[in-house]
């Protein structure tokens, strides 16, 4: 255990955000995991319900990004693969 002051200080600092970051992380995965249940449901699910999901995914790794739970390029790749399931889901739909 650390007897440092500072060390102490940064210990705990570290694990407190450590939580809030899992919390961010968690929370779009598990809005991942519907989205993409939405897109595979897209002939019974309304394209408007698919449409509104992504947009909160969108909304809660934008956030994580904003505070720093995931790099820029992390969310950049979440939503770019968010976006090429749907594209595929509905090129799938029209033939």
């Amino acid at each position: 255990m650390a007897k440092n002051l500072s060390a102490i200080k940064r210990i705990k600092t570290s694990e407190r955000n450590r939580l809030i970051n899992r919390k961010y992380k968690s929370v779009v995965k598990t809005l991942t995991k519907r989205c993409l249940l939405n897109i595979d449901n897209l002939e019974s699910a309304n394209l408007n319900d698919v449409q509104l999901s992504i947009s909160q995914v969108y909304s809660k790794i934008d956030k994580a990004i904003k505070k720093g739970a995931f790099h820029p390029n992390t969310g950049a790749r979440k939503k770019a693969r968010l976006a090429r399931a749907l594209s595929c889901a509905q090129k799938n739909r029209i033939d």
